[in-house]
């Protein structure tokens, strides 16, 4: 099947205000708009993900898939990987976005040994770079799946196993150096199963020191071989695993400084995976930023009513606002981007459901941005936030904050004060919010 019967459109996706009906219409992402001095699509640098796009059948753990596509049964596996391909190329032409992201199975198949994967990969990545010549699209990054298949049962680089340590070793270089070759802007490292089932059968210092060494080897080979990026990680902190190492932005944090990989490794984080840690998404964006670790972002949702993680398409207007809020303030994006971690629903059957789910969360987003840009303009919260510090501002009160002052004055200086409590504002601050969004 030619790659350009497998959608009903032929044009690429445009820009056609907000006024617009057509669901395969652009009313708020208008790529070129300058927002706070830089381009739309540049400030968003909206990423397809490889494998919920074209990878996932429809299924879920209740019943078979429900898509059909032609490129998932028989005949060969490496020529179904190549019709592939041409699929994701022509939705990546339609939607006119600038990155893609994929794992190394999901691009190609599995063969009966590594060395048999990894020139299946390399034949495809021949395929992608010969495309990428003519082609907008770049790769914002590419990662090594190492937790669907059954070796990886008690994880890969934490893995009692030396052999199956080894093994993800290998498969990780190939999947590095086939990034490298592409020019992606970033490697992401997935920890599915990085964690533990039970303590029961876990030796948990001796498995998170192998996770360090993993990680330090991966970066001294980058370096090795020039990639400029960043490592990044993915935070997630259960399922499949009861407790994962990468458990949050904190968890992983206190790991990058322990094995000393600030300075190399950042973080790709996700709004689903942030709410099954118990946080915001906004929270952990903000506590990236605030530790000099932030580097990409996986734009889904989960379900509010579910447990899990349902990596459906962000929608949330108000949520977006609030991430951009805090990532305009930070300078934005360097090398990361938007990636679609998301999936339509396994109802959602039609082709075109593929494109007009993108289109619907590419819009969302940009309302968020444009909403993020006012209330900066307007100093809508950084006004109040700058109002409720001000005291730190004062030269006595920030010497108690450089070392000025030892504890004995800063005590003196107690005994003359009566401090009263203030109003946080928290209601009024929301409401200003809501006028925005």
């Amino acid at each position: 099947m030619p790659a350009t019967d497998f959608f009903d459109r032929k044009n690429p996706v445009v820009y056609e205000g907000t006024e617009s009906r057509d669901p395969l219409a652009f009313r708020f992402y208008d790529k070129d708009r300058k927002v706070m001095g830089k381009r739309m699509e540049d400030h968003l640098r909206f990423s397809v993900a490889y494998w919920h796009s074209f990878t996932w059948p429809g299924g879920d753990p209740f019943g078979g898939e429900t898509f059909n596509r032609p490129w998932m049964h028989g005949g060969d596996a490496l020529e179904l990987a190549k019709q592939k391909a041409e699929v994701a190329f022509e939705m990546f032409r339609l939607l006119d976005v600038p990155f893609f992201a994929f794992h190394d199975v999901d691009v190609a198949p599995e063969g009966a040994s590594l060395q048999e994967s990894n020139d299946n990969l390399k034949v495809i990545t021949d395929i992608f770079a010969e495309k990428m010549e003519s082609a907008k699209v770049r790769l914002l990054w590419g990662t090594a799946n190492l937790f669907s298949n059954r070796r990886y049962m008690a994880g890969a680089a934490t893995n009692p196993d030396p052999d199956v340590f080894t093994y993800a070793v290998g498969q990780v270089k190939a999947a590095i150096d086939a990034t490298h070759r592409l020019g992606g802007a970033n490697y992401v490292c997935w920890g599915g199963r990085e964690g533990y089932e039970t303590l029961l059968n876990t030796d948990l210092k001796r498995e998170i020191d192998q996770l360090g060494r993993f990680m330090s080897m991966l970066v001294d080979y980058k370096h090795k071989i020039g990639f400029s990026g960043p490592i990044l990680i993915e935070p997630k902190p259960k399922e499949p695993t009861k407790h994962q190492y990468d458990y949050d932005v904190a968890t992983v944090y206190a790991f990058l400084q322990k094995y000393d990989l600030t300075k190399d490794v950042k973080l790709n984080i996700e709004q689903n995976h942030a709410i099954l840690a118990g946080h915001s998404f906004e929270h952990e964006v903000k506590l990236a930023f605030a530790n000099d670790i932030f580097g990409s972002l996986d734009i889904n949702r989960g379900d509010d009513l579910l447990g899990w993680d349902t990596d459906q398409f962000a929608m949330d207007v108000k949520e977006m606002a609030l991430v951009f809020h805090e990532m305009l303030k930070a300078g934005g994006f360097t090398t990361g981007g938007l990636n679609f971690d998301a999936k339509i629903r396994r109802q959602s059957i039609d082709p075109d459901d593929l494109l007009i789910a993108h289109v619907a969360s590419m819009d969302a987003c940009a309302r968020g941005l444009l909403a993020a840009e006012a209330m900066l303009a307007d100093k809508a919260l950084t006004g109040p936030l700058e109002a409720r510090y001000a005291g730190w501002d004062k030269a006595e009160n920030k010497a108690m904050l450089g070392g000025e002052m030892t504890l004995e004055q800063i005590a003196d200086k107690a005994l003359s004060l009566s401090p009263q409590p203030r109003s946080g504002r928290q209601e009024m601050l929301e409401g200003v919010v809501n006028r925005y969004v």
